[in-house]
């Protein structure tokens, strides 16, 4: 697509969002936590439905996440091409994360992209709080995702979470319990290292930890006992 034609697009589509856009759905997003400051208040289910017509549209991608817009940016997830976009990108994008459901849709996208194992390393690392639980979203989006992968990819991904279980931060914690839930969630073979995880975290003096633990400790059994796994 030219550029005039991809800018033309982006104007047009952003024309339909405030026109879609609505203060009671803005409110409802915000009762969810969701950061509605450059929001027009759409659904998701919506911009999924205008998705459809954009599928692999990087350039587009990328037009309409300069807009700043709240919905722009996850249509931006929804439709670019993990293998078209740069690491440029992926940084330049994780740096204007401001609310969890652009992170976590994020995650989808990035976690299909060829240097997804250097972006969880050095995200994770990453003091910002947004950016640190964009690299624990993507385990778990590799966890429930990506199904070739073998079940000893996913047992180095525990020091992380132990590493960083004491991040108090509400958007980190939540990311990093979820994490250890979703590993342990993948096979068997994953829920015993991850139950035994859970224990230690439910065990310690920090309360943030015992949190995580704790948490992680009850999806997981009940999980195990819905399977009917061996290790309950």
């Amino acid at each position: 697509m030219a550029a005039r034609d991809t800018a033309s697009t982006a104007e047009a589509i952003l024309a339909r969002l405030e026109a879609l856009g609505s203060e009671r759905d803005r409110a409802g997003m915000a009762r969810f936590g969701i950061n509605t400051e450059t929001a027009y208040g759409v659904s998701v289910p919506t911009l999924r439905q205008i998705a459809r017509d954009h599928r692999r549209d990087t350039p587009l991608a990328r037009t309409l996440w300069t807009s700043g817009r709240h919905e722009a940016r996850i249509l931006s997830a929804l439709i670019a091409d993990p293998k078209e976009l740069t690491r440029a990108d992926c940084d330049a994008w994780v740096a204007g994360v401001n609310s969890w459901d652009l992170c976590d849709q994020l995650a989808t996208l990035f976690q299909k992209t060829p240097f997804r194992d250097d972006l969880i390393t050095d995200w994770t690392a990453d003091e910002r709080e947004f950016v640190r639980r964009e690299g624990f979203v993507l385990i778990v989006a590799r966890a429930v995702h990506d199904k070739k992968a073998p079940h000893s990819a996913f047992p180095p991904y525990f020091d992380l979470i132990e590493r960083h279980a004491r991040d108090e931060r509400n958007f980190v914690k939540k990311a990093v319990n979820w994490a250890l839930r979703q590993i342990g969630k993948r096979a068997p073979e994953l829920h015993g290292p991850a139950l035994e995880l859970a224990e230690k975290l439910g065990a310690s003096d920090n309360r943030n930890e015992r949190w995580i633990g704790r948490d992680a400790l009850r999806d997981l059994r009940k999980h195990a006992a819905r399977r009917n796994w061996a290790q309950v």
